[in-house]
């Protein structure tokens, strides 16, 4: 029997999985879970995060398939789903948050215009970003939201209403610049998280570790890219000391891995163009 084709939304909704195991199975990643550890995450691990990820397609899929003007309305209609979703999550991993700014980051791209290049993409994710939800409900600060406050720094909406610029100006770069160079797809997805981890103020990292974990991930990101890369020996070398001194401090790049995601999810909705 011939399968059925995917919708263009159910279509996105896989590719939007796909982004979230990409990221999840990647290994070696510095402090985070993958297929060797759970990372400086006590509570996770990689079935736990293929759980949440099955989990959240079926509000992807709704996600995408959200039509009409992207207004006030558009955008409460977003939200709703956006809480359904956490919400679905929680309950795949019995209370724990795996993916909640993956959930905000990959409901934007799938939600925002069709674009044949990446930066239109993410410049139209940015203006969704903008518009305020009317019925966004008041909650007490989230971790990142009091790491935001406590040291005057944007988080996660922050870097969405810019137009997700650690997406645009180093993840998506680093991806494609590497595998040009011909490095595996591995090494290249490394690379790009690397680049995210460079210029990213991970508020994940700010509430476990403070400005010492940000300052040790930024720097320790960088000191691999310019050892060559996760690709070559003396990089692998620098990649292995970042991992030790995250897990060192409790530091776990959580904002740069939903990047990371969403990185993977723009590539594959956005292909680069030959020529």
């Amino acid at each position: 029997m011939k399968a059925l084709a995917l919708t263009p939304s159910a279509h996105k909704a896989a590719l939007a999985r796909w982004a979230l195991l990409a990221e999840a199975e990647l290994t070696p990643k510095p402090a985070l879970v993958d297929r060797r550890s759970s990372g400086a995450h006590g509570d996770m691990d990689l079935a736990l995060m293929r759980r949440s990820a099955a989990a959240l397609e079926p509000w992807f899929a709704k996600m995408a398939a959200l039509t009409g003007p992207r207004n006030g309305d558009f955008r409460a209609a977003l939200g709703l789903l956006g809480r359904e979703a956490e919400s679905a999550m929680l309950a795949a991993t019995g209370g724990i948050n795996t993916h909640k700014g993956a959930i905000w980051a990959l409901g934007l791209l799938l939600a925002a215009p069709d674009a044949p290049q990446a930066e239109a993409l993410l410049a139209s994710a940015g203006a969704l970003a903008q518009l305020a939800d009317p019925l966004s409900p008041v909650l007490p600060p989230s971790h990142g939201e009091q790491a935001m406050a406590r040291y005057k720094l944007g988080g996660a909406r922050a870097q969405a209403q810019a137009g997700f610029p650690q997406i645009r100006d180093q993840g998506l770069p680093a991806l494609r610049q590497s595998r040009a160079r011909g490095d595996s797809e591995q090494t290249a997805r490394l690379n790009s998280l690397l680049a995210i981890m460079t210029a990213l103020s991970d508020t994940c990292v700010l509430h476990r570790a403070g400005l010492k974990g940000l300052d040790a991930m930024q720097q320790g990101a960088q000191a691999v890219l310019q050892a060559g890369g996760a690709g070559t020996l003396a990089g692998r070398r620098a990649l292995k000391r970042l991992d030790a001194t995250l897990l060192a401090l409790n530091a776990s790049a959580g904002g740069a891995a939903d990047l990371l995601a969403a990185t993977l999810l723009t590539d594959k909705l956005c292909p680069e163009q030959e020529g």
